[in-house]
């Protein structure tokens, strides 16, 4: 079991290269940062578990995978490519499958918890 308490979240997250450097990544307003701890799997294989923080701005990018996610704090603003918008705060979920083109705004600093499947990557301890 592996429990996700507010309280403790933050400890052992790595900061991630910025958004407007990143390849599949589209910075849209303001200098988010975020960083993020992975409890299952890595970046590079097929199901990844962990934390994911990002503090304020917006940007657009292609979903990696088929992802689960719980916000636990903050608030954000997923909008779908046919301009669907959709606002997210604690306690609040959602399922975005690979491939779909979205923008992140982000509203409050988030942190989530997330579990994500990509079919195409090799499976944990694999490679």
């Amino acid at each position: 079991m592996k429990p996700y308490y507010t309280v403790d979240i933050h400890t052992q997250l790595e900061t991630l290269s910025p958004f407007a450097t990143t390849a599949g990544y589209e910075l849209l307003e303001g200098n988010p940062q975020a960083s993020i701890r992975f409890d299952r799997g890595a970046a590079n294989t097929r199901h990844r578990l962990g934390i994911w923080r990002c503090t304020p701005g917006a940007f657009k990018c292609t979903e990696k995978g088929d992802e689960l996610q719980v916000i636990l704090k903050g608030k954000l603003r997923v909008t779908e490519e046919n301009g669907n918008s959709h606002e997210f705060g604690p306690g609040d979920s959602f399922y975005s499958e690979k491939g779909e083109n979205v923008i992140w705004t982000i509203l409050e600093t988030v942190e989530k918890v997330f579990f994500t499947h990509d079919e195409d990557l090799p499976g944990p301890g694999v490679g």
